[in-house]
């Protein structure tokens, strides 16, 4: 069975003039039907002349330039003029006069170059064919010939206009595209920092630790095993985000979530940070992207703890209920240089974009979040991000 959509796909694969000729030829061939005869387009009142072999040549002349309307259409509209002013000058009406006002559909839509020449030339052209008709016919038709240049004119700003229309929804797309690529840059970028900079300040922390432990062999692998499993969790997290990345691969099933934060708060443990976990209530299971938001915030609040507080006690504390997940990570203070979350880190490599995108992230889902200083001198970072399940 013929699938009619494989054959208008087909269709559309062709030549733009190997789809316009079809036209071309049909209308060529009404010219020749006798019940057509009198529809065609007429201007002052000459008597029609028989059809002849001139007459096949003007008719040729007006139909078959269609097959070009849109690959050239400035040589469209120059041909079919020309066959339409010896057609009226000459007496040969036909049904194929109608293709100027397709042709000056056409060429308004899809001619590129010279959009005010033509147009110019035309009218100067349409002036001498109307006082060559004045002057055959002795008839003054000066309100004929001025409907029909409105008429033509009307048939070209179709075509302009549907031109403009046409450039409005290519410029409309090509933003959207940029707008897109720009969210998708932004999304990238903030995976890379969510998935990044956690393990690798955790391993900096650990190295750096890993100086003072020479002494003390057993301690020195503990922590070197430690820098290596993190490293390997980079690695596996990195390998995740390529996943995600990859539109044909599907590995939503493995989107960070809630459920992982006991492996969080212990790889931040072993990387010398003291963390209490503290979990209420039972994650929703259509809890979505809010699960990835509240495991995003905690991440980011740690490694903020690891970088400006590293050894101070630090508090995660995480509540789940049908309508919004709350989070609050609070780390004690350590006296005047304690850095605020948010300010620009003192530790080397900080860009100061994590809680701008954990900020965006909670917004976007009609969430709270703020960070601030706690009253002993530390930060906490706070969180209310909506599950969108009912009430």
């Amino acid at each position: 069975m013929i699938d009619p959509q494989q054959v208008l796909d087909r269709w559309h694969q062709l030549d733009v003039t190997v789809r316009d000729l079809p036209l071309a030829l049909a209308l060529a061939g009404a010219a020749f039907v006798p019940q057509l005869l009198d529809y065609g387009t007429q201007i002052g009142d000459l008597p029609a002349r028989p059809l002849d072999g001139w007459a096949v040549l003007v008719i040729a002349l007006q139909c078959l330039p269609l097959a070009v309307r849109r690959r050239w259409p400035a040589v469209c509209i120059v041909l079919v003029s020309l066959g339409f002013a010896v057609g009226q000058v000459q007496g040969y009406h036909s049904f194929a006069a109608n293709a100027l006002g397709i042709t000056l559909v056409s060429t308004g839509a899809y001619l590129a170059h010279r959009r005010r020449l033509v147009p110019a030339v035309l009218s100067v052209a349409y002036v001498a064919m109307a006082v060559a008709l004045d002057r055959l016919t002795g008839a003054e038709r000066v309100d004929e010939f001025v409907t029909f240049y409105l008429a033509m004119a009307l048939a070209w700003g179709v075509g302009s206009w549907l031109r403009s229309t046409r450039a409005a929804e290519a410029d409309r797309r090509l933003r959207v595209a940029e707008e897109t690529r720009t969210a998708e840059r932004t999304r990238i970028a903030r995976e890379l920092h969510d998935v990044v900079t956690h393990h690798v300040t955790a391993m900096v922390v650990q190295t750096e630790a890993a100086r003072y432990l020479t002494a003390a062999p057993d301690r020195l692998d503990e922590t070197l095993n430690a820098v290596t499993d993190t490293g390997r969790r980079a690695i596996g997290d990195l390998r995740h985000l390529l996943d995600l990345l990859d539109p044909g691969h599907d590995a939503a099933a493995r989107t960070p979530s809630l459920r992982e934060l006991r492996t969080l708060v212990e790889q931040t443990r072993r990387a010398g940070q003291p963390v209490e976990l503290t979990e209420e209530g039972t994650p929703s299971e259509s809890a979505g992207s809010a699960e990835l938001v509240a495991h995003r915030v905690v991440q980011e609040a740690l490694t903020n703890a690891l970088k400006h507080a590293h050894g101070s006690p630090t508090a995660v504390g995480v509540r789940y209920d049908d309508r919004e997940i709350t989070v609050e990570v609070s780390t004690a203070g350590t006296g005047p240089e304690q850095a605020l979350v948010g300010a620009r880190p003192r530790s080397p490599g900080g860009s100061g974009r994590g809680l701008v995108g954990l900020r965006e992230r909670v917004d976007a889902l009609g969430g709270e979040f703020g960070a601030d200083r706690g009253a002993d001198g530390g930060f906490v970072v706070r969180a209310r991000i909506p599950t969108g399940s009912p009430a």
